[in-house]
């Protein structure tokens, strides 16, 4: 991976993003002993499988990478990534599902088409990703191939990340889409 060149990898629920995103990171590692990288984990333990699940994540990820520290940051992402940000260190944010679908439909908080924060969360992030001297790996799910969900607030949460995926992948040089595990290149440029 170059030295600035972001990446988007989509795909849907347990299609291999997250272990080819934590691959990227294993090789930034390995090419350059001064490398670092850090994994931002966007998701909240609503329950007791999610909790879980983030500890599955978490075991897994330092049994796979161990050198690959974590930062929680279930909000304010852009500005983690710009506090994060350092040429010598890579940033993987998984996932961009979790962090959209928690601040357009918060837990615990009756649904609303455009809840106020998503504008200002979208654009720091969008901003970070202009600004950050880290390469940036991030993760999310394509989930506008399947069913469209039946309540309004869901079916905006589905455009509104759709959109965000737009955005992203404009600001990245590489989009990857995962299929049962294997990488399909969508979008590739030079990097710098």
């Amino acid at each position: 991976m170059q030295s600035l060149q972001h990446e988007l990898i989509l795909g849907g629920a347990r299609s291999g993003k997250s272990r080819t995103a934590e691959e990227r990171a294993r090789r930034w590692l390995a090419a350059d002993g001064t490398h670092r990288a850090s994994l931002v984990a966007t998701a909240l333990a609503g329950d007791a499988e999610m909790a879980a699940r983030i500890a599955r994540h978490r075991a897994d990820r330092a049994a796979r990478v161990p050198a690959l520290e974590t930062v929680e940051a279930p909000a304010a992402l852009g500005a983690t990534l710009l506090r994060l940000a350092a040429p010598q260190r890579l940033l993987v944010v998984d996932c961009l599902t979790l962090w959209a679908t928690q601040c357009l439909l918060p837990p615990g908080v009756e649904p609303v088409r455009k809840p106020p924060c998503w504008a200002k969360e979208r654009e720091a992030l969008l901003r970070a990703l202009k600004e950050s001297r880290s390469p940036i790996v991030l993760v999310s799910n394509e989930i506008g191939l399947g069913l469209m969900p039946l309540a309004p607030e869901a079916r905006a949460a589905v455009d509104a990340l759709g959109e965000l995926h737009q955005a992203v992948a404009a600001r990245c040089g590489r989009v990857t889409l995962m299929v049962a595990g294997c990488e399909l290149t969508v979008k590739t440029e030079p990097g710098p």
